[in-house]
Formats: structure tokens, C-alpha cells, sequence
């Protein structure tokens, strides 16, 4: 099958589960062959995971797009994206925000990343390698946080603490079985939300 047929079956396949269609545009819309590694490009279409190198996978395009319709980021918001990998989680949401901070720990990744996106012709992403657990308090605070790596145990401080009024913040938690948990801040109190099951790597904190 060719690159389009694959694209529109797997928006189909989506759309089951997602209705909003901004987000789904925002998904066809992105090469996503572009951010995996050669061997995975006859697989990029298909709606799983697939490896990236470091020990790190390109997330489920259905986990992407949950994620970003639980988010529903609107076109002046400003995306901190926490374990930005291979960057297409940040290629997506930058389709539907202002502007993306993507954080990578791994700096064989952000230069890959970097790449992919350049390829993708995506320009509002900026790609930083570091320590995402400590969010960017330079550019803080955001509209939207989106955390693509489990916390452990309590999601960190700054995190928190980074989120806009009227914010969104969706992470997994828990070590052995995650969930995604929606986080809020509506008028300076935070409320979170227990959403669904995933599977994330660890999100690991430099202290």
C-alpha cells in the first residue's frame, strides 16, 4: 500500500475513538515517516509504537492523539512537551498551538529531532536537550503541558507550578501500572483527573 492509503486507514481507525477533528488533521498532516529511523519507515502508518533508538519508542499515534484532544490545545497556546523524543508529539501539537517547547534528555534524539522536524517543515517547535522533570521556567508559565514519560511517583513541583490559569497538563503516573491523569488550574487551585491506562517509559529526574 502506498504512503496515503496507509494514512487515510489509520485516520479512520481513529476516528472511533477521537472526534476532534482538528487533532486528526493535525495527525494526517505530519509525516510521521520522517521521524522514525529508516528500517521503521514501512511502518510508520501503522497505529503503534515503534523504537527510535536510546531505548526510547515513537508513541501510538491513537496515545498522541488522546493526549491532544484531552489537551485541546488552541492556536495562541503555548506547549511545554516534557520527553520530546523523536519530536513528532511536538510536530502534532504544534500544528494546533502558537508554539512548542519540546524537552529531550537524550542528545542524540534532540539532534535527530531537530532534523525530523526541519524535514517536516515544522518551525514553531523549539527542540532543548535537558532535564524535563525541572519544566522551562525561562518561558514559563504554559497554556499547555504535555508529558510524555511517566511520573513515578508524585508528578514534579515545577510542573505544576509552570501551568497557566485556565492550564491543561496531561501526564502518566505510577511505576507498574500508569495512568494518564489530566491536571487543570482553574482560579489557582489544581484539580487532576484519573483518564485511562498507558504504558510510558520512566520520566527520570537529574535532581
Amino acid at each position: 500500500m502506498g504512503a496515503n492509503t496507509d494514512r487515510e486507514e489509520l485516520i479512520a481507525a481513529l476516528s472511533a475513538e477521537v472526534t476532534d477533528r482538528r487533532v486528526l488533521d493535525a495527525i494526517a498532516s505530519v509525516p510521521r515517516e520522517l521521524f522514525v529511523p529508516e528500517d521503521q519507515r514501512p511502518y510508520a502508518w501503522e497505529n503503534r509504537p515503534l523504537p527510535i533508538g536510546q531505548g526510547q519508542t515513537i508513541s501510538q499515534p491513537l496515545v498522541v492523539a488522546t493526549m491532544c484532544e484531552m489537551l485541546a490545545p488552541g492556536p495562541d497556546d503555548l506547549v511545554l512537551d516534557i520527553g520530546g523524543g523523536s519530536g513528532y508529539h511536538a510536530a502534532v501539537l504544534a500544528r494546533l498551538a502558537r508554539r512548542v517547547i519540546s524537552i529531550e534528555r537524550h542528545p542524540e534524539l534532540v539532534g535527530q529531532a531537530r532534523q525530523s522536524l526541519e524535514d517536516a517543515g515544522v518551525e514553531n517547535v523549539e527542540m532543548i536537550c535537558g532535564d524535563g522533570s525541572h519544566g522551562y521556567p525561562a518561558e514559563a508559565p504554559f497554556d499547555v503541558i504535555n508529558v510524555a514519560a511517566a511520573a513515578r511517583g508524585e508528578v514534579p513541583a515545577a510542573l505544576k507550578e509552570q501551568l497557566a490559569e485556565g492550564g491543561r497538563m496531561i501526564v502518566p503516573v505510577g511505576r507498574w501500572r500508569q495512568w494518564l491523569e489530566l491536571w487543570r488550574r482553574k482560579d489557582g487551585e489544581l484539580s487532576r483527573e484519573r483518564v485511562v491506562a498507558v504504558a510510558f517509559v520512566p520520566l527520570v529526574e537529574d535532581g
